[in-house]
């Protein structure tokens, strides 16, 4: 089955959304030629350590031509946060992200170094993924930019919760978004990628299990239960105003939980994908495909070195 991919808004003035592209998963961009000396940053989402992304990093540098550095993160790293809980502005929900999160702004800033260093001064862009694209929309408001022309984000909470909401991050995302919102630095483009792969329930209302349990987690993020995600972001959380907008069909959120599957058990699977026959099993019987795996990398990665919009190349069904 084709799915087509469209283009909404399409202004490019600052201040409003640059573009949303919604993409299917059987859908392939055409070949990116990457710039020798651009470097990609990948910084870690929470809970991830740098080793989640050896396949992304790997299939960026062999098959586009990117020189990668991931942030040095480990899973233990991240109770580094717990410093928090010391804060009184933790327990009123108006915790400022410094001095907590230092030290993984520290650890993109080595990453920073580096590619510097590599890639002789060339440009820089920095792929965030999950928190890591607050923290990164941290960093480049905090920390010396130059070289860094690019932000490119991966199912990223980037809107904090609507009042009445318990702000899972206790202010941070607050802060963030008063102190530097949307696409806040003129000198730098900024793409916000969403995945599309479950939507959220009711808690208490009709739908199955699995989907009131991502409603619930949704609810925390975004303020509600039925909308769109990737599974743990909610697509309105997911974008920010002046980017450039991209959102992929049956796309997961993280590399953790997701599997390999088959472009062509890809496209069987689609073919139900919001059809009347679509159901639970259809879902548990694809693998989840998350945003760097090897067949869905393609839809976006253009974007990694240019703003220009690539008409994608659509698979015949009978691929």
């Amino acid at each position: 089955m084709n799915r087509t991919a469209r283009q909404q808004h399409p202004g490019m003035t600052k201040g409003v959304c640059r573009g949303t592209r919604i993409l299917s998963q059987n859908s392939r961009s055409v070949a990116v030629n990457a710039s020798s000396n651009r470097s990609v940053v990948i910084l870690p989402g929470l809970g991830n350590n740098a080793a989640d992304y050896d396949e992304l990093a790997s299939e960026l540098t062999t098959s586009y031509g990117y020189q990668v550095h991931v942030a040095s993160v480990s899973r233990l790293d991240w109770a580094r946060n717990g410093k928090g809980l010391l804060d009184t502005n933790y327990w009123r929900g108006t915790l400022n992200p410094r001095p907590t999160v230092d030290w993984y702004l520290e650890r993109v800033g080595d990453a920073v170094e580096k590619a510097k260093l590599q890639n002789n001064a060339g440009p820089i862009t920095m792929l965030a993924h999950s928190a890591g694209g607050w923290l990164g929309r941290l960093y480049l408001y905090e920390f010396e930019r130059q070289g860094i022309d690019r932000f490119v984000s991966l199912g990223s909470p980037h809107l904090p919760p609507p009042k009445g909401v318990i702000d899972q991050t206790r202010g941070i995302l607050t802060y963030i978004s008063n102190t530097c919102p949307g696409a806040y630095h003129e000198d730098v483009s900024y793409v916000t990628i969403a995945g599309k792969y479950v939507k959220g329930a009711n808690l208490l209302g009709p739908g199955t299990i699995s989907a009131r349990v991502v409603g619930a987690g949704y609810k925390q993020v975004c303020g509600e239960a039925q909308v769109y995600g990737d599974g743990v972001v909610p697509i309105p959380s997911a974008h920010l105003e002046g980017a450039m907008q991209i959102e992929l069909e049956g796309v997961y959120h993280s590399p953790l939980g997701s599997t390999k599957i088959s472009e062509e058990d890809a496209i069987r699977y689609l073919s139900y994908y919001d059809s009347d026959d679509y159901d639970d099993q259809v879902e548990d019987k694809a693998a989840r495909r998350w945003y760097g795996c090897r067949t869905v990398l393609p839809q976006w990665v253009e974007y990694i070195s240019t703003d220009k919009v690539i008409s994608p190349i659509m698979n015949d069904s009978s691929v």
